[in-house]
């Protein structure tokens, strides 16, 4: 459900766990890369798709997780994708 929320907000090209992939919540059966969640905060970490504005595009993800959260949420741009760098 937030994994859906982020990846639908304009200019995000995908969640992205990190340099050693550390960044994640574990679930029965099923590790989401890109979202830490915890009792305190929310951790995203996301790619964004040129040529979204970085700081715009942390702020709409933000919005679209306040309804769902009662814990601050950090955004965390790990890389910007082109048409030649996407996967």
């Amino acid at each position: 459900m937030i994994a859906d929320a982020v990846l639908a907000v304009p200019g995000v090209a995908g969640l992205h766990g990190g340099m050693f992939g550390e960044v994640a919540t574990y679930l029965p059966g099923k590790r989401v890369l890109g979202i830490a969640l915890g009792e305190d905060s929310c951790a995203v970490h996301i790619s964004v798709r040129y040529p979204a504005h970085v700081v715009e595009t942390a702020e709409r993800v933000r919005a679209a997780l306040a309804p769902m959260l009662d814990v601050p949420v950090d955004v965390t741009v790990e890389d910007v994708l082109t048409e030649r760098t996407a996967p």
